[in-house]
């Protein structure tokens, strides 16, 4: 399972650059007002997370369970979060509390991976 949190950080290290990429480049001239701001912070936390899940699976042998809760929070947090904020910014379209669920996992993520530390092995 290691190797599956860090493969998913290199996933969403190349999300980040892709994201910041279209954010410059792809935004549609409709796009609401603060879409640049919006589609910036989604490139920002794949990019964060996608370290945190390079360090999941860096840690996890150490870290126990923890820490795989941590990195699937990670992961789940992400997806959520980023695809909520990237919808709204490209068509405009709200995803309900879908943004703010994925950050509380990515912020529940961090408190396991913490958690994990006073734990280890």
């Amino acid at each position: 399972m290691d190797r599956i949190w860090f493969a998913l950080g290199c996933l969403a290290g190349l999300a980040a650059v892709a994201t910041a990429a279209l954010a410059a480049h792809a935004l549609p001239a409709d796009a609401p007002a603060n879409a640049q701001g919006m589609a910036e912070s989604a490139a920002r936390m794949l990019g964060w997370h996608g370290l945190a899940l390079l360090a999941c699976g860096v840690w996890a042998a150490r870290g126990g369970v923890l820490a795989h809760l941590a990195a699937a929070a990670f992961v789940i947090g992400v997806v959520l979060f980023a695809s909520a904020v990237l919808i709204r910014a490209f068509t405009g379209v709200s995803l309900g509390p879908t943004a703010p669920i994925g950050g509380t996992t990515l912020m529940l993520g961090w408190l396991l991976l913490g958690c994990s530390a006073l734990r280890a092995r």
